[in-house]
């Protein structure tokens, strides 16, 4: 997975071509809160396909497990 974003968003793209937007904003302290009910839909060109709960939780759980304390610390609320 590669992540990237700005100050009020970040994109996960998935290994399997699929890249999903979350909302959120950047904290002090390199943290930044991502808004899990602004990740409905994947990006184009998979946009008119929602996403599960499941696939939503597996990719927190991805991003948890590729947090160190050399990356912006991404919390999920």
């Amino acid at each position: 997975m590669k992540i990237k974003g700005g100050l009020n968003y970040v994109i996960f793209d998935l290994e399997n071509g699929y890249s999903i937007k979350a909302e959120g904003e950047m904290l002090t302290g390199r943290k930044f809160i991502a808004y899990k009910n602004t990740m409905r839909l994947w990006e184009e060109p998979h946009n008119k396909e929602r996403v599960s709960d499941e696939q939503i939780e597996s990719i927190i759980n991805e991003v948890n497990e590729m947090t160190n304390e050399n990356t912006v610390h991404i919390i999920f609320e």
